[in-house]
């Protein structure tokens, strides 16, 4: 299987620890704030390196990714040839989400101002689009309670949907954005936009979900569960608003797991 999202959520599954002060105690060096730990978390999962030591990994990231990013640039991951991924670790399951870095978007564009000319060249085919996955993890006492990979186009606009909104406007037609300002710029939490569909357990160790659009699915190759013995891996078609038209639906595609 190639690297992508589903590689991701059935290496988490068989790597069965979402501690992450052990995982780091473990396997990184010297690496202490959560959300370094939550980086590197995402990165092992997708690239497939969970248990190699620290110096063994920037060599298989290497391999896996084009573009690592940094705190001040989005995006956070790019797979070779592949996805581009943000990662937010959520501090509520009920509050809004601050965004830090940049503005909501339902794909990563080489024109974006706030992306880095490295990552506008980190391919040897120039690329002009990207499609984006958000990684919104929810962790209790250091522990990833929940993990959810949503694909932009699932949960927001585009660019020029959020270029004229004036400062703390409230944007009703849109069940994603509560407001928008250039102190504030906060999103509605992913955890409550799909409440209907997620189907948390509290009791659960660790829920890992991700949606996407059913065309988005169809282009990976298909997850066969019985080949990784992963009996709670579950995936359903479902009915989902679309983020710029509340009259609209899009056929998306849900990914469930628990371990």
């Amino acid at each position: 299987m190639p690297n992508n999202i589903l590689r991701g959520i059935l290496n988490i599954a068989s790597f069965k620890n979402n501690n992450l002060k052990s995982y780091a105690s473990t396997y990184l060096n010297r690496i202490n704030a959560v959300g370094e730990q939550l980086e590197f978390y995402i990165k092992d999962a997708i690239a497939s390196s969970f248990k190699l030591p620290r110096n063994k990994k920037e060599r298989k990231y290497s391999k896996v990714f084009s573009y690592l990013g940094n705190q001040n640039n989005p995006p956070h991951i790019i797979i070779k040839n592949g996805d581009a991924l943000e990662i937010k670790k959520i501090e509520s399951l009920k509050s809004s989400i601050q965004l830090s870095s940049s503005p909501l978007k339902n794909k990563l564009f080489s024109t974006d101002k706030r992306i880095t000319d490295d990552c506008k060249k980190c391919e040897v085919v120039g690329w002009k689009e990207k499609d984006l996955f958000y990684v919104f993890s929810y962790i209790k006492n250091k522990k990833i309670k929940y993990l959810f990979f949503v694909q932009g186009t699932c949960y927001a606009g585009d660019i020029d949907f959020y270029k004229n909104l004036t400062s703390e406007s409230v944007i009703k037609k849109n069940n994603i954005i509560l407001k928008s300002s250039v102190k504030l710029n906060k999103i509605k939490n992913p955890f409550l936009v799909f409440k209907d569909i997620l189907k948390l357990n509290d009791k659960s160790n660790l829920q890992i979900f991700a949606l996407m659009q059913k065309e988005k699915y169809q282009s990976y190759k298909p997850v066969r569960k019985n080949k990784y013995k992963l009996n709670s891996l579950n995936v359903e078609d479902v009915s989902i608003i679309d983020p710029e038209n509340s009259n609209k639906f899009i056929n998306a595609t849900l990914i469930s797991c628990s371990i």
